[in-house]
């Protein structure tokens, strides 16, 4: 055997192990599934650097103050409580709507993408929101953009 195989019977029992993991082809399955739902802010902000955002579009889905206080360039908003056939009905449908709200603690970029799904759009959620967007310092716009705060407390959910 190799000096970096481990091989284990028996494997103690902890808080961390007190449920098996899954079968590798099962959690394979389940994290290429979750990728598939959601996009990662460091891709994301990659891809604006390297101008290379055709294929996808941001929507903000917080209400129009919480827009005009803090966003990622090149966003468009619409709040997700407004999202239906009529207020979509000119939007691109090869693109990928990646949609983000406030925080892992708002539910609005959920909301947004359920309803987008739900009138034939393909979406992905925006992990973080814009917290961790501006909390890593990726580029902003917004009333509040030169605001040196990267505290998560300092952004309002507003949906």
């Amino acid at each position: 055997m190799g000096k970096n195989t481990l091989v284990s019977h028996h494997l103690p029992m902890t808080n961390t192990l007190r449920f098996p993991a899954a079968d590798p082809a099962a959690a394979a399955a389940f994290f290429a599934a979750e990728l598939a739902f959601e996009a990662d802010p460091d891709d994301v902000v990659r891809d604006l650097r390297a101008g290379t955002t055709e294929g996808f579009q941001l929507v903000e889905t917080r209400s129009a103050e919480a827009f005009a206080r803090l966003r990622i360039p090149g966003a468009i908003n619409l709040p997700h409580w407004d999202v239906d056939e009529t207020t979509t009905a000119g939007w691109d449908r090869d693109l990928v709507y990646v949609c983000y709200c406030e925080s892992f603690e708002c539910n609005a970029a959920t909301k947004g993408s359920l309803k987008l799904s739900r009138l034939g759009f393909k979406v992905k959620r925006l992990a973080g929101g814009i917290t961790t967007w501006h909390a890593s310092g990726y580029p902003v716009e917004g009333d509040q953009a030169a605001t040196p705060d990267r505290s998560p407390h300092g952004i309002s959910c507003d949906c």
